[in-house]
């Protein structure tokens, strides 16, 4: 097998001769193929100092067509001396994941922004690669509100999940450290909720702070950019809002939007900050109308912006001790008939459930909107291990697994001490190669409903682009072959040969200019020694 991640299906080949590209080369794209051939001019042609001028259908060079036969997503990659190179896809999106195999088999100098070696002649061997993915939903879910990414390392982003065959895009906008969308209608969400005063620097236990201005928000036109450059390379962008806990930054906004009750009566009174520590923030949203229609309006804005048919809400961690403490809310839940906090935060989520099924579109949230009765029609990220997951599916719900103990990016890879601030459990590469996505438990018709699965990169320890760049990489290699490959059991998964072909992949990340954890450990300058982290031992519940 040619040295691929994530593993294709099957391979024939590859034999001795093959298919030269040089400057005459040309490529020729069927209806339906144009994004493909937009990115291949514009990132394969770059890189090799290639033009791949418009050619005939019959020339020798690179050929796109979609082929209704092959099913959504699935490619057939064919290489042969004297007839050049074919890109059949299911789909538009399967041509572009055969263009994304085209370009691994090219080499590392096809995955650079110019050519370093212009006299240099790639030539791809006589094979062909018949390819489909596992799942639909083979997802990365980036938090921007603890540590802002700017908007060209969001798309620097989309181009690395695109080079995994990943076409998911979970982006995590609010919480309570920050809200890094702008919403027109409520424009202290981005004046006041995007910055916060200074940072913790390591875990919340850590006696150290940056003392400095946080923060950062991306325009509607950020937004559509953003949406518009993933959707060019097949990825679906799901945005997060959070309801109706992690709402801090939201409440030190708009004041009213909390339980006013119970905050006029603490020291300092109503008037929040956005958070400047970890953890789970106290300050949740009051279960007012004036609320709901608060975030209906700011919904309205989401939809316009984000096409996706999921809308991620949050409903994790919500914290009922200012509902229980506020007479507003007790006598919410009276009026409602609730039988407590766990009924109302179900019945929030349920609102916003209904609101968008009502305007084509589906909720999903993470596994904690199964407390107090799943809402109808609702679609759950189970992280909190298997459990949420399996209960969703049982029930006849969507899921997507993405389990903590198993592909949160931001726990270490490693015990030793070298270890930038170390998060949670030891994860190591093979640990996230042999993660089975479908528990056991669900029979065939239940497993149906597992949609696919996730990777989560968190950032409270995770404060730019290159720590990023160390905790994802290259585990989210891994990952993505999990997501895309027919693997066998996890106990029979042929680590060793996916390390064999990390080592060529290796190659490609430096061309990238990745910051990847090595196999040996750390650089020095990843390291970050005195930092506190939260490090558990012993293996991961499995549950």
């Amino acid at each position: 097998m040619s040295e691929l991640i994530p593993a294709p299906r099957a391979v024939e080949g590859p034999h001795r001769c093959g298919v030269l590209l040089e400057e005459d080369s040309t490529l020729w794209a069927a209806p339906g193929t144009e994004t493909t051939e937009r990115w291949l001019r514009a990132t394969l042609g770059a890189a090799l100092g290639l033009p791949l001028r418009p050619g005939p259908r019959d020339a020798r060079g690179v050929r796109l067509l979609v082929d209704a036969s092959l099913g959504p997503e699935a490619y057939r990659l064919s290489v042969a001396a004297g007839q050049g190179v074919e890109i059949r896809g299911g789909d538009p999106a399967g041509v572009f994941w055969g263009a994304q195999t085209l370009r691994q088999l090219l080499g590392p100098e096809a995955f650079r922004r110019a050519p370093v070696r212009p006299d240099l002649t790639l030539g791809v061997p006589h094979q062909i690669i018949e390819d489909s993915p596992r799942f639909r939903w083979r997802g990365l879910m980036l938090d921007v509100a603890r540590h802002f990414m700017p908007k060209d390392g969001v798309l620097r982003y989309l181009d690395l999940m695109a080079a995994h065959k990943l076409n998911v895009f979970h982006f995590h906008l609010t919480d309570d450290q920050g809200w890094r969308l702008e919403i027109e209608r409520h424009p202290r969400l981005t004046e006041v909720g995007a910055w916060r005063s200074r940072t913790k620097f390591g875990h919340r236990a850590s006696p150290l702070w940056e003392e400095k201005p946080h923060g950062g928000y991306y325009t509607q036109d950020d937004i559509r950019e953003i949406v518009a450059y993933a959707a060019e390379r097949h990825i679906t962008v799901v945005p997060e809002i959070d309801v109706p806990g992690h709402s801090q930054a939201a409440v030190a906004a708009y004041p009213e939007l909390g339980n006013t009750d119970v905050l006029a009566s603490m020291a300092g009174g109503t008037g929040l900050s956005v958070w400047d520590d970890w953890g789970v923030s106290a300050n949740v949203l009051a279960p007012t109308d004036n609320t709901l229609r608060f975030y209906e309006g700011v919904f309205e804005e989401v939809l316009e912006l984000f096409p996706s048919e999921f809308i991620h809400v949050g409903g994790d961690e919500c914290p009922k001790d200012q509902w229980r403490q506020s007479p507003s809310a007790q006598a919410r839940i009276r009026e409602l008939g609730l039988a407590g906090e766990d009924e109302l935060q179900s019945w929030f989520i349920g609102h916003f459930d209904t609101w968008l099924s009502a305007r084509g579109r589906r909720l999903i949230g993470w596994d904690e909107i199964l407390e107090g009765g799943l809402a109808a029609g609702a679609a759950v990220s189970s992280w909190r291990g298997y459990a949420g997951g399996i209960a969703a599916a049982r029930a006849g719900h969507d899921v997507v697994m993405c389990p903590e103990q198993q592909v949160y990016l931001d726990h270490r890879q490693a015990g030793g001490a070298d270890e930038p601030v170390p998060i949670g459990y030891v994860r190591t590469l093979e640990d996230v190669y042999r993660f089975e996505p479908v528990p056991p438990q669900l029979t065939e018709d239940e497993a149906r409903h597992v949609l696919g699965t996730q990777a989560n990169v968190w950032t409270e320890v995770t404060e730019d682009q290159a720590r990023v760049d160390y905790q994802a990489f290259p585990r989210l290699a891994a990952f993505a072959e999990v997501a895309w490959s027919e693997l066998p059991a996890p106990a029979q998964r042929d680590f060793a040969g996916f390390e064999r072909r990390m080592a060529a992949h290796y190659r490609r990340l430096d061309a990238l200019g990745v910051g990847y954890r090595p196999p040996t450990g750390p650089r020095p300058w990843q390291r970050r020694p005195g930092i506190l982290g939260r490090p558990i031992e012993g293996a991961p519940p499995n549950r």
